[in-house]
Parts: structure tokens; sequence; C-alpha cells
């Protein structure tokens, strides 16, 4: 037969066939016993559907079958679904929930199949809701809305038993959680209103009252443990059941509760906070603090605070060692710089090796304590110990590992990472350029005196100074190392000279070194008259210079100088070594038995405080190569010397010291005279970019220029700025007294 002949199927005829079909799929859900749904089956309804849909007008039934698809819904949810679940309590209603929500997922796919043909077109023309959508809806308007505050106190109930300990059943809890979410059909708004929210709050109050009770009886480590272990389970938690979406809303809800709140009374509980963590080098604990802190809003400033006072008062203390330990020595008139200065420089690094390493592994090299870090040490590095300033101490100690015979006596592995550590002490040092200056004429000593144990840790050091505080700070003193380089070559060239050339003998072995002015720190020349054995020397080496230069200037430092001359005593010859200026005194008295200090004054022409320390050294000290009338402990300008012949000593050869000018105060002018020029360049390069430029302005930028190298002192910079007035460099504007104008 042909398709216009087919028999039109009316309303209550069709639905009553689709009422068997839907009548078995409920029997099946119920676990009644059905036999499953064959392929004719399922072929018969949706054709019956299909047949239905496609009538001719008024026999299209597609309305009428839409709205009996959502009946057939509400009618079973009604009749059945309901009263199942409202004569259930508790866990039975979550279990007996989840049961009616699967069947209900697996009725709506199978009668959305039976109806799809309303699915492929009616709905699709008049842009109805879906047939899973009005499904879904229908549990939701009748099932959720009525019960979902029931099913949410009962699902918090039991997380709360979970946290006391109790065994749940978490799937139970994943699968009504994921109701929730299912029922908002892509959208979160039903789980985050109706569960998330409540379960927050509920959260919250659980763990303020456990935070309460945990402040009071425990301490700060046993407290962080709890809260660490709270966090961990709640992350578990959210892994088994609670939807993802949730992780931070509850984490943030248990530190807010655990940690903000308590922050402050945790820190500093008062035998086991933050202070006392780091009294007692308590690692792990500081970790875990630094672990649970970092995730609270701001939580790690105080921390960072404790552990720069922390810092702050073991290096305080460190500073007050030193200067007890140095006013004793001043007591007992012993060795007042020296051994404790050294003590202190290396506790210093000790600390600081310490605290590094809590910086590094407890903190996780976080900012905000390497600038804990470097602020303490500013404090305390700063101090300076028994009228020593730290720039000197650092200069001091460095020299002592590097000369030979130094207190220190390491490895060239330990003497690398010594020098390494000392310059990342440098940098929390304002006065750069003092350390500067006090290293160079130690270097100078070291070079000269060829006191230096390795090159090569004089250059290392220079490069590590080097990358630390840039090239202009290093350049003087790499001119010095490669002066003394260049010295040793033009030594070889002068022996060469004086072998091929005969007629120039300077009668004694001479070694010169000749330097560049620049590099080296400024000495007195005094013309001293020199005995004659030595003028024939100093003409000879002039000579020779001439050969290879003709326009340098050679200016001698006869108080650098050593000499060695044979002293011939009664008992034997002696060689004695000594500096230039006691030879020059000593072979005085080759032509004279007795001379009066005036008289060796003048045939020596030097100041009296050099003629002073000269004769003390060789007729007050140790070594009495000269007996002195009065014999006294101190010089006078009226007393008369001879040379003493009895003086015997066991050994061939003897050096007699000649005790240094102690130069710390002449350091501290040079410092002060180049800061003066500094200020002054920054001031002109400052104003000649900008013109015009406030007082305020002005002396900020000029600190901020000059500040690696050190702090200029606000007054210094006001005296500058009205020197650089007067020699016409800035001009003070005539309305306004605290702007300046620079003159080209």
């Amino acid at each position: 037969m042909t398709m216009n002949q087919r028999n039109t199927i009316d309303l209550e005829q069709g639905w009553d066939f689709m009422q068997t079909g839907i009548l078995k799929l409920k029997n099946i859900l119920e676990g009644l016993p059905e036999p499953q749904f064959s392929s004719e089956d399922y072929m018969m309804l949706y054709t019956t559907i299909y047949n239905m849909c496609t009538q001719k007008p008024p026999h299209d039934y597609s309305q009428q079958l839409y709205d009996k698809y959502r009946e057939s819904f509400e009618e079973y949810i009604t009749s059945t679904v309901l009263p199942s679940l409202r004569e259930k309590h508790d866990e039975f209603m979550l279990r007996e929930l989840v049961k009616r929500w699967q069947n209900h997922k697996i009725m709506v796919r199978w009668l959305s199949r039976f109806f799809h043909y309303l699915d492929r077109y009616f709905i699709a023309r008049r842009s109805l809701p879906p047939l899973k959508e009005v499904g879904l809806t229908c549990f939701r308007d009748l099932v959720y809305q009525e019960i979902n505050g029931k099913v949410r106190d009962a699902v918090i109930s039991l997380i709360d038993q979970e946290r006391e300990g109790e065994q749940i059943d978490r799937a139970l809890l994943k699968n009504v959680l994921d109701i929730f979410v299912e029922i908002g059909m892509g959208q979160m708004d039903y789980y985050e209103n109706d569960f998330e929210e409540a379960m927050l709050k509920d959260t919250a109050a659980y763990y303020s009252r456990k935070a309460s009770i945990w402040i009071l009886d425990d301490s700060c480590p046993d407290y962080m443990l709890k809260a660490e272990e709270c966090l961990k389970r709640e992350k578990d938690r959210v892994s088994n059941y609670l939807h993802s979406s949730s992780e931070a809303k509850l984490l943030e809800k248990v530190q807010h509760e655990l940690l903000s709140v308590y922050a402050t009374q945790l820190l500093e509980k008062e035998h086991s906070g933050c202070h006392a963590l780091l009294r007692d080098d308590k690692v792990e604990d500081l970790s875990r603090m630094y672990r649970l802190f970092s995730k609270i809003p701001r939580g790690l400033e105080p921390v960072a605070n404790i552990f720069k006072q922390h810092v702050t008062a073991e290096g305080t203390a460190l500073v007050k060692q030193a200067e007890d330990a140095a006013s004793n020595k001043k007591a007992d008139k012993k060795d007042v710089i020296g051994l404790q200065e050294q003590v202190f420089v290396r506790k210093v690094i000790e600390l600081h090796d310490k605290f590094m390493a809590y910086v590094n592994e407890c903190f996780l090299n976080h900012t905000l304590f390497h600038k804990a870090l470097k602020e303490a040490f500013e404090i305390f590095c700063n101090k300076g110990v028994a009228g020593s300033s730290s720039a000197e101490l650092l200069a001091t100690f460095c020299d002592n590992i590097l000369k030979k015979g130094g207190s220190e006596k390491l490895s060239d592995e330990a003497i690398e990472e010594t020098l390494e550590k000392v310059v990342k002490l440098l940098a929390y040092i304002s006065d750069k350029d003092l350390f500067a200056e006090f290293y160079r004429k130690k270097l100078a000593r070291r070079l000269l005196f060829d006191k230096s144990a390795n090159d090569e840790h004089e250059r290392s050091i220079l490069t590590k100074l080097k990358q630390q505080c840039g090239g202009q700070f290093t350049s003087k003193m790499e001119g010095m190392v490669t002066d003394l380089t260049l010295a040793r070559e033009n030594q070889t060239s002068f022996e060469e000279y004086l072998g091929n050339n005969p007629n120039a003998n300077p009668g004694i072995d001479l070694t010169v070194t000749v330097l560049t002015t620049g590099f080296w720190p400024s000495y007195k020349s005094f013309d001293l008259n020199l005995p004659a054995e030595m003028v024939k020397c100093v003409e000879v080496f002039r000579e020779f210079y001439q050969t290879k230069t003709k326009h340098r200037k050679l200016t001698w430092i006869y108080s650098l100088g050593t000499c060695n001359i044979n002293g011939k005593f009664e008992a034997k010859t002696i060689e004695l070594i000594v500096t230039t200026y006691q030879a020059a005194a000593l072979l005085l008295f080759n032509s004279s038995d007795r001379l009066s200090y005036q008289e060796i004054m003048t045939q020596l022409n030097l100041s009296d405080d050099d003629v002073v320390r000269l004769l003390h050294s060789l007729s007050c000290a140790k070594y009495k190569i000269l007996n002195k009338e009065p014999s006294t402990k101190t010089i006078s300008p009226t007393d008369v010397f001879e040379f003493n012949s009895k003086f015997t000593d066991k050994m061939r050869r003897i050096k007699i010291p000649l005790p240094p000018v102690d130069e710390k105060k002449k350091v501290i002018e040079d410092v002060d005279k180049d800061r003066r020029y500094a200020i002054d360049a920054s001031i002109v390069r400052i104003m000649k970019s900008r013109k015009v430029l406030g007082y305020q302005q002005l002396v900020m930028e000029c600190v901020e220029q000059l500040g690696r190298m050190f702090k200029p002192d606000v007054k210094a910079i006001k005296k500058r700025i009205e020197d650089l007035i007067t020699r016409d460099y800035l001009e003070r504007d005539k309305d306004n007294p605290n702007l300046f104008k620079y003159l080209a």
C-alpha cells in the first residue's frame, strides 16, 4: 500500500500504545521482573511517535506528545520518586537520592530516544527546550528544589564527622555532590549557591573553634604541624569528593581561620614563636612556617621582620663582644688591633653563611628575606669596633689572609672561599671607598715588601671586587699589580745593561722598583741626603732609565727602600737588614764616632718625626746598634749617639724593624678629599643634564648616584653646593633660594 493510504492514528490510541512502553520502562527501573526492550519494541515505539508527528493536520500531534512526554516524568516523580525520598533521612535519604537520580537519567535517555523525532523537527523549528533538558528540568523542579536543603545539611554533617576522624562513605558523597553539579546543566550555580556557600561557612566555623583551643594549648611548632595536616586533609577532601573548583576557596577559609586570625599570636609565642625557632636553629619548623605563612596574604612580612630583628640582634651582639674584648686588651696594654678583629670578621662571615643558608633553604630564596638579611647586616656591619671602621677591619682581614705569615693558615680553596665571602660582606658596607683606600695601602705594602703570599689570590680578589663594585673601584689596584710585573722586567733589563756597560757600575747590588704615580697611594718623598755609596747607584739607574724613556721623571721614595749592610762589631760581623733611612743614619757613624741628635738631623735632612722614629729603632728598641746618652727609653733633641761596638747577637743576620707611621688618619683624610671631588662631580653631572633643579631633588639624586661607593652626608653636599656657587658652576634662583641653575 502507498503512503497516502496509511491509517491515521488518533491521539488516544497512539498514547495508549506508548503508555505500555513507558510502564515497561518504569517496571525495569523499579526492579520488577520485566523482560528488556528488544529492538522490535524500540522500533515500534519510535515509529508510533514518528507516524503521529507526520500525519496531516489536524492529526499532527507533535505539541500534544511534547506535553505528554513531560507529564509522564512528572507523574512518575510525584507518584513514586518523591514518596520514597520523603520517608528516608540522612545517609539513607542520600543513597535513595543517588539511586533515583541514576534511574531518572536512564529514563530520560530511553524516553528521549522514543520521542526522538520531536527533537529533530518540532523542537528545532519552534526553539523549544530539547527533550533531554525537559527531562532533567522535571527532576530539578520537583525533586531537587524540595530536598536540596536536607541533602546539603546531611552532606555537611558527614564532612564534619570525617573531620573528627570517623570513617564515612566518600563515594556516596561524591555521587551526591555530582547531582548538584549535573543539575546545573553546564552551570555551577546550583553547586555554588545551594551547597558550597554553606559548606565553606561551616568549615570556617569548625576551624575557628579548633584554632581557638589549639592556640592556647599548643606550642607554635605543634600548632603549625596541626595546621599543615588540616590543609593536607582538606586538599584530600577536594580530590575525593568535592568539586575541584572548591579547592582554592576551601583552603583559603582554612588558612584564614588557622593562620591569618592568629598569625601575630603564633609568631610571637613566648617560648616557641619565630624568635625562639631562629634562636634554637629549628630549621624544619622554620621551613614549615614559611610554607604556611606564604599562603596567606602578607603573611611573610611579619616573619621577615622577626628574621631581620633576630639577625640584627645576633650581629650587634658580635660587635659588642668585639668591643668588650678590645677594651679589655686596652686595659692589658696588649696588641689592640689584630687578632680580635680577625675573630670578629670571621664570626660575621659565619653568621652570614648561617643566615644565608636559612634564606636559601628555609625561606626558598624569597626576596623579602634577602631584603631582611641585607638590611640587618647593613645595620651592624657599619658600626665599627673599638674605633676602627668595618671598612678598615675588612681590609685588615684580607691583608692577613693574603700576606705571607698571616695569622690565617688556609688552603688555596679555603682562601678563595673566604675572599668570596669578604667581598659579599663588603656589599653591606656603606663606606666602600674607605675600604678601597685601606685595601690599597695594605696591598702596596704587600707588593713592595714582597709580603704577598700568592699572585693568583691577589688577582682573584680584585676580579671579585670588580664584579661587586665596578671597574672604577679596582682600576688603581689592578694597575699596582701590573706595575710590579713590569718592574721585574725592568730590573732584568737593568741587570743586562750593567753587564753590557762595565763603566756603569753602581758598586753595590741595586734593585729598583719603578711604579706609576697615579696607581699607588701618595708617599712623602724627602730629599734625603744619601750616603756617597748610594748616590752613585741613583745616578747609574737614572742613566739606564733615560736610555729607555726620555720623558719620564723619576721621584725616589726612600722611605720604602730596604738595605742590607754589614755591621763590624767586636764579637763578629752581623748582616743588618734595615730601611734606607736607617742605613743612611748608620753609615754616618763610619766617619764620626759620636753624633748629636741635631747633627744627625742636619746631615740626613729629615723632619723631626722621622729622625725620632729612626733613632728610636736603632737605640731604644730590641737591637741597640747605637748607644744613647742619657740612656732613656725616649729620644729628645739633646741626646748624643755613638756606635755600639759591643753589640752581638746569636744570629748572623738580623732585621731591624722601623715601626710604620700610623696611616689611619691620613687614609681617612685622603678619602674625605676624594669624596669632596666625587660630590662635586656628581652635582655638576646632575645639573648639567637637568639645567634647573630644587635643593631636595638635587640632594636626593646626588645621594642615589654616590650610594654605591659611600653614603654622602647631606651637610657635606650642602657645603659642596655652596662651594660650586662661589666657583660659578651653579647659581641660586633670584626668587626662590631653594632652586639652582646650571651655569655653562
